[in-house]
């Protein structure tokens, strides 16, 4: 480029080396290595070491998961496992020195910086790509190159990740979709498993295996503690962050994803619109909007929302849930839906924490145990709401056989134990089991746990904590089972 003086080649090199330090020291900088894993991990590593089939894997997720970590911790783990350290690599590539240089000139830089002939089963690591321009061409390109060698690479403008993934890396790339913490994730990370043990509650005529907990008091304290900082590991491990949330949290994860990335991914030209717009979207989460509603509200017109609302779904930052009448029919046409943050503790960046007592609980609970569902993709989850002449109702959450389009189940998620007390009073959920002849369903308490019988239909309860806990647990094993299958393992393996 005219009037640049393009950085000399020894620089460069000089940054990969200090980039690389295990390949002097034979591991990682002691901050990573003192981190705890996240329990995703035993799932992503399997896919780094994988070579058999030809494909780059892409680590995708909102800012400030731990993708970075997790890149370092399989860098260790390689070396633990006796791979030489000098056929790893790792590039930031948000870095400005890499800015000129595709990532096939990187790569010719990492072979002159150890005097590597080639890059024969190393590993490669490309942190933060979507600062390269055209990454996915880049990367798809040198996966062809070079087809024995192993590329991971990480990012977090998801919206173009995702899009771009699917689109030109058909074949070549394998997407791992990293969320935020888990509220199983998170008690793991604060050392507190002590708090949980394996039982059984009653499920309709059955006894299912589930976890369970010696203190419900304690647990409680953590799952507010966790509604309001619990999505982001660096900010469960540290009071610093905790204390000041809105310049953490709120500067590095919302501001960046809406003030840059949305408006450079789609060219959005009134920042501040869509920044109220979301502010709006996380005051109110867990609400149920229609597109009337917002316009007559924010004064933006409809065809700009539907646009909003896609970005920021694509981004990570929300959930859209859709409605479906009280037998799942989907309704010819979208007039209202639900909107939720894919985690609780945007909210607390934003404005400020919630306590155990809070209007706001019950809306902050429906978005935790959301964002537990959020992890499994391939799930038709809605919501029921439903109108028969004098007669509404509601039920919390549905899951519904998209091959059938009937619902399999519905959840109530309540913040209250009044319920437990008083079960005729769930006049929704019950008609709701008996129109689609369900003989169970479950309802979410706050210490409240047992089954009442109202009507031939068996109510289970349940705090709301040990449902949030126990659907992030069977998440993390189904989805362990499936990418044992994709990768070719026995599940039990």
């Amino acid at each position: 480029m005219s009037g640049f003086n393009l950085i000399p080649e020894y620089k460069i090199i000089e940054r990969l080396r200090y980039e690389n330090p295990w390949w002097v020291s034979k591991e990682i900088p002691d901050t990573f290595r003192s981190m705890s894993k996240r329990l995703y991990f035993d799932l992503f590593y399997p896919f780094v070491l994988e070579k058999q089939v030809r494909r780059a894997l892409v680590l995708m997720g909102p800012r400030r998961v731990g993708k970075t970590v997790m890149l370092y911790h399989s860098i260790q783990k390689l070396i633990d496992d006796r791979t030489n350290p000098q056929n790893i690599f790792f590039i930031g590539i948000d870095n400005p020195i890499y800015v000129h240089l595709g990532l096939e000139d990187i790569l010719n830089l990492c072979k002159q910086s150890l005097n590597l002939s080639n890059l024969k089963n190393c590993y490669v690591f490309f942190d933060e790509i979507q600062y390269l321009k055209d990454w996915e061409r880049h990367l798809k390109v040198i996966v062809d190159s070079f087809p024995d060698t192993k590329f991971i690479v990480s990012g977090s403008a998801a919206a173009a990740l995702k899009w771009h993934s699917t689109e030109s890396g058909a074949g070549r790339f394998t997407d791992f979709m990293l969320p935020p913490l888990t509220f199983q994730e998170y008690i793991h990370l604060k050392d507190m498993n002590h708090l949980i043990y394996n039982g059984q509650i009653p499920y309709g005529n059955d006894q299912i295996d589930y976890c369970l907990s010696t203190d419900y008091k304690t647990l409680n304290k953590e799952f507010i503690q966790y509604l309001n900082f619990g999505g982001y590991p660096e900010v469960v491990l540290s009071e610093k962050i905790q204390n000041d949330m809105g310049r953490y949290v709120k500067s590095d994860i919302v501001d960046k994803v809406l003030l840059r990335d949305l408006p450079s991914l789609y060219g959005i030209k009134d920042v501040q619109e869509l920044n109220r717009f979301f502010t709006y979207i996380a005051y109110n989460t867990g609400n149920e909007f229609s597109y009337e509603g917002i316009a007559k509200d924010s004064g933006i017109q409809k065809e700009t929302l539907k646009r909003y609302l896609n970005y920021l779904e694509a981004a990570f930052l929300i959930k859209v849930l859709n409605k479906v009448d009280i037998n799942a029919k989907r309704l010819k046409r979208v007039t209202s839906f639900k909107v939720y943050l894919t985690n609780p503790s945007l909210r607390t960046a934003l404005f400020s924490p919630v306590t155990e007592m809070d209007s706001e609980m019950g809306n902050m609970v429906e978005t935790a145990i959301l964002s537990q569902w959020m992890h499994r993709e391939n799930l038709d989850l809605t919501y029921s709401r439903w109108k028969e002449g004098k007669h509404e109702g509601e039920v919390d959450l549905v899951l519904v056989d998209d091959k059938k389009y009937k619902p399999i189940w519905g959840v109530e998620i309540k913040w209250s134990n009044r319920y437990f007390e008083k079960p005729k009073e769930l006049k929704s959920l019950i008609h709701f089991c008996q129109s689609n002849e369900f003989q169970s369903a479950v309802v979410t308490s706050i210490d409240q746990l047992g089954v009442k019988n109202i009507d031939y239909i068996a109510l289970t309860f349940l705090p709301a904590s040990i449902y949030a806990y126990n659907v992030g647990n069977i998440t993390l094993k189904t989805k362990n089972s499936e990418y044992k299958s994709s990768l070719g393992q026995s599940p039990n393996q």
